[in-house]
Order: structure tokens, then sequence, then C-alpha cells
């Protein structure tokens, strides 16, 4: 059973398996699925509310263990030299699509659309792994890299979302963040304690982080961003990412073995509630998004990717011109976050699903970038 559950995981079947549900019961019978979504379902909440404001605190609870994880010495971005750059291909994989947007919604689109300039941002960290393992093959540096940025790129996302995307409908209350900064308080005394147990970070920590941002008329969803940076780790990293220590017993490695099975399986749930888009649904918001995750992605990772090895910083040994252009079309798969992002940024309306099937669309990317590494030749690396 841990097997099946292991092979369901690693190839994204929930998110995908949610995905298509989504498309046939909002297809089908429209009607029900809208109040699926948004009639309430106890103690007065949605399942909409419950997944995206609720549930997707944990998914970007496990991306900062990540980011956390990545940047502690023998971390896969420490020290800073090694990571500079996929640091720098993440400012263009970020300025690369938000620039795209903008110059194409000022040529063809219209004034409502520039609220989506977000969207095309981040990177699905999972579903860009797991199709550049099929391009590349296990073991390729080019994988590396990509997770690298995909990391950086998430860690930047993050930031937009809870900057730019709250209740356009409802000013941001700042006073509220001090219930943050409390949060903060709490868990850096948590950790001078020496609290060996994740728990009390999460049940303290995190509900004071929830409802200042809540409050605050940020998003919730990153409350957990602001407390798993001090939930205490050892003082070497000594795996790589997504792999699992087991002689690491630290908070932040239980936190995040406790609970990437419940994230990983949820996404189906996920996929339920924001991938349910009429068919007819593609739009000016549509071909915005997926230009931009696709070409706005690859010509700032390669501009920039190439601008640090002039300056210095030089891509990894094994990828080249052509991994590199291969892997900045990978990263053009949106996905989760960007239908996410999409859902923030164009709530409830026509504008939103046309900008979702966009994210959807965006792993459609998979194609050229596997043509560019079947163009000249084997491709390099382990099989």
């Amino acid at each position: 059973m841990h097997k099946q559950l292991s092979l369901l995981r690693e190839f994204s079947v929930p998110l995908a398996a949610g995905v298509i549900a989504a498309l046939f019961w909002a297809n089908l019978a429209p009607e029900q699925y809208h109040h699926f979504l948004h009639d309430p379902l106890f103690a007065g909440l949605s399942v909409h509310f419950v997944t995206n404001d609720l549930f997707m605190a944990f998914f970007f609870g496990i991306a900062a263990v990540e980011i956390t994880q990545s940047c502690l010495p023998g971390g896969d971005l420490y020290p800073l030299r090694r990571a500079v750059n996929p640091l720098l291909a993440t400012v263009g994989g970020i300025l690369g699509p938000v620039v795209l947007y903008l110059l194409l919604n000022a040529a063809f689109g219209a004034p409502a659309l520039y609220r989506g300039w977000g969207i095309p941002t981040a990177t699905d960290i999972a579903l860009a792994w797991l199709a550049a393992r099929f391009i590349f093959g296990k073991g390729h540096p080019a994988i590396s890299f990509l997770l690298l940025l995909a990391i950086a790129d998430d860690a930047v996302g993050l930031l937009i979302i809870a900057l730019f995307y709250g209740d356009p409908l409802a000013p941001v209350q700042p006073q509220w963040l001090l219930l943050c900064g409390a949060a903060l308080a709490l868990c850096w005394g948590l950790r001078r304690a020496r609290v060996a147990s994740y728990w009390p970070y999460l049940i303290f920590g995190g509900t004071l982080s929830w409802f200042g941002l809540h409050e605050a008329h940020l998003h919730p969803a990153l409350a957990l961003t602001l407390v798993v940076p001090f939930l205490p780790h050892p003082p070497v990293e000594k795996r790589h990412m997504f792999d699992f220590d087991p002689d690491d017993l630290t908070p932040l490695s239980r936190f995040e073995h406790d609970w990437k099975l419940f994230v990983d399986l949820g996404l189906f749930v996920f996929g339920l509630v924001n991938a349910g888009v009429a068919f007819g649904s593609v739009g000016p918001a549509t071909w915005l998004v997926l230009a931009s995750l696709l070409c706005g992605k690859m010509i700032g990772i390669v501009g920039f990717g190439l601008m640090g090895s002039k300056l210095g910083f030089p891509l990894p040994i094994g990828v080249g011109l052509r991994e590199l252009f291969a892997t900045g079309l990978v990263a053009g798969i949106g996905f989760t976050v960007a239908l996410f992002v999409a859902g923030e940024a164009f709530p409830d309306s026509e504008t939103g699903s046309s900008a979702k099937m966009g994210a959807m669309l965006s792993l459609l990317s998979f194609f050229p970038a596997a043509l560019v590494m079947k163009m000249r030749g084997p491709k390099r690396g382990g099989a």
C-alpha cells in the first residue's frame, strides 16, 4: 500500500484526478458545481474557503520547508555563490513573464486584465520535476538546476501573493499584522526554549499568523510560511530536495514528513475546487497567461542564465544552451500556483476561468522542451 501511495504522489495523480473531475463536473452540471464550491459546508464555511484558505496553508508550509532546508549549510542554495546562477535565472523567470504579459495586454488585451500579471510568475515544482525526469533522464544536472530555480521562484511567488493579491474589495488593515508579529515572537521564544515538537509552533504561532493575515485582508494561506523557518532544524542539511532523512528527527523534518502525504493527497480537492472551468472559457486571458508562461519564462531564464555565466557564475556542468532552453520551457508549467493566483486575481468571474485555462494549458510546454532535447543527438545524463 505504501508503494502504491508513493507512486500516486510521485506522479501527481491526485492533482490530475481532481482537475479531470472538476472539468467534467463544471461542464456537465455547472450550477451543481457552483453550489458545491460556495454553499456553506459547516459553521458557515464553504468548500472553496476550506480548500484555498485553510488547506493551502499546509501546501505553502511544505513549500516553505523546502526553501528553508535549501538555504541551510549543506543545502542546495548554500553557499550563495553556488546558487547565484539559478537565482539570476529565477529573476529572469519572473520578470520575463510579467513583462511579456504586460506588453501583450497593452497591445491586444484590456485594462481589466492587468491584475493577472502575477499568474505566470510561479513554477509548479512537482509537475516541472516530473516533466524534467522524462525529458532529461534521472540524475541529469539540469533537474537540480530546475528545482533550485523553481523553489526560489515559488518563494518570490509567495511574496507576490501576499503583497498584491489580497481582497480588492477590502483594503489592507495593517494593524492586524501585529498578530503576525506576535506569532513570530512566540515562535522565536519556542525555539529559544528548544521546544522539540512542531505542534506548539503550528497551534499557537500558526493560528495567530492565520488570523493576523486574514483580518489584515492579506491571504491567510501564507500563515505557515512565517512559522516554518523557526522550526528547529539540524545545523547542517544532509539531504537533497524531496528526499527524506530517517535520522533527522528535528521538528522541521518531522513536520514535512507528517504532513506531506496529507498535502499530496489533498491536492485532489484543490484541483476539484480550482480547475472547474468551462471548455468555452478560452479568451484573451488564456492566451496572455499561456504565452507568458511558455515564452516569457523561457526568454527570461535563458537570458538571465547566460548573463550569470558571463558574470562569472557558470551553469552547472552538463547544462549547455540546449539544456537551458529546455529548462526554461519546463519551468513554464505554472499549474498549481498559477491556478491559485488566477482565482485570487479574478475571483468568480469569466476572466478567472479564462486565465485558469491558460494555466492548465501550460502543461503543453512539456512538448517543445522534449523537442529541443531531441533536436541534436541524444540527451545527456543518466537514464
